[in-house]
């Protein structure tokens, strides 16, 4: 593996921003991790192409990674390319039937508040969930009951060594935090199927649902957001809280006390903190209540 000569092959040559050693605790909601030994953001499909087959010649292993919102970076970085998404990924067309799409780079948040100032409802649920379109899609981002995934009409991923792919969302298994779309597939944009509403309306319910956020999820602490998925029946946070961890600390870490399937950094955290918080939490609900979570958030260089 040759970073050092992806690093040559791919600086100046091509429509991206290159460079070694990047802070992923800059590069990350939890504000946390070592360094990626490359990281390049593409901003056109040429480039997207090009870092892959570079980084595949290199043998190098790469990562598309978004605003890193749901991911815990090793304190000793990931030993590979992160790659993110820019310009021409990052775009948003309103459609005449209702419809838009999204490049997978764009904030999710621009997407949610545009569509509500052109009247089309249906993504309100993913009002104040941070991240972009690709990573929303990947993970079918939403609240329990509502995902993304039920608005989407097609997906277009970049399939490495063949090119494009579009998949209609009948051809995608869409479920609780997950989809069926292959995992070495880069997402590059989505369509998604709306229907018209009132602005006002929809402001007011995109409103209320972030009261809700806002007086049941730790704001302004950095996290990566939920760390298990909820089973089927009952909640992560009462099974965790159950089990006396609410508030629980390791160093600067700490168990949210707003909700327990929350880890907080308090300052300082490092991801063996995190991590400890995490398997405590998991163990214990095991041990206590016969559960067996599965993490939500996802784990780079470890």
């Amino acid at each position: 593996m040759s970073v050092y000569n992806a690093y040559l092959s791919l600086s100046g040559t091509i429509d991206a921003e290159v460079a070694t050693d990047e802070r992923m605790a800059l590069r990350t909601s939890y504000r946390i991790g070592g360094p990626a030994a490359l990281h390049v953001t593409v901003h056109s499909y040429q480039a997207l192409v090009r870092t892959i087959q570079v980084l595949d010649r290199e043998r190098v292993s790469w990562v598309v990674l978004g605003r890193g919102s749901n991911i815990l970076v090793s304190d000793q970085g990931y030993d590979g390319c992160v790659i993110k998404l820019g310009r021409e990924f990052s775009r948003i067309s309103l459609g005449d039937d209702a419809t838009v799409t999204a490049g997978a780079g764009a904030m999710l948040a621009k997407l949610v508040n545009e569509c509500q100032q052109a009247g089309l409802s249906g993504l309100e649920a993913c009002v104040g969930i941070p991240g972009t379109v690709g990573g929303a899609v990947s993970m079918d981002a939403g609240t329990r009951h509502e995902w993304i995934g039920h608005k989407v009409r097609s997906v277009v991923t970049y399939v490495p060594g063949k090119g494009l792919r579009r998949r209609e969302s009948h051809e995608v298994d869409w479920g609780y935090r997950a989809t069926s779309i292959p995992g070495n597939e880069v997402i590059l944009e989505a369509t998604f199927g709306l229907e018209p509403g009132d602005p006002g309306q929809i402001a007011a319910d995109m409103e209320e649902r972030l009261v809700r956020r806002r007086e049941h999820q730790p704001i302004g602490k950095p996290s990566c957001g939920s760390v298990f998925r909820n089973p089927m029946s009952g909640s992560v946070g009462s099974l965790i809280e159950a089990c006396g961890l609410k508030g629980a600390t390791c160093g600067a870490a700490q168990v949210s006390d707003v909700h327990a399937n929350f880890v907080v950094n308090n300052g300082g955290a490092t991801a063996v903190e995190v991590l400890t918080l995490i398997r405590k939490m998991h163990d214990e609900v095991l041990r206590q209540q016969g559960i067996d979570l599965v993490p939500e958030v996802k784990f780079l260089g470890f």
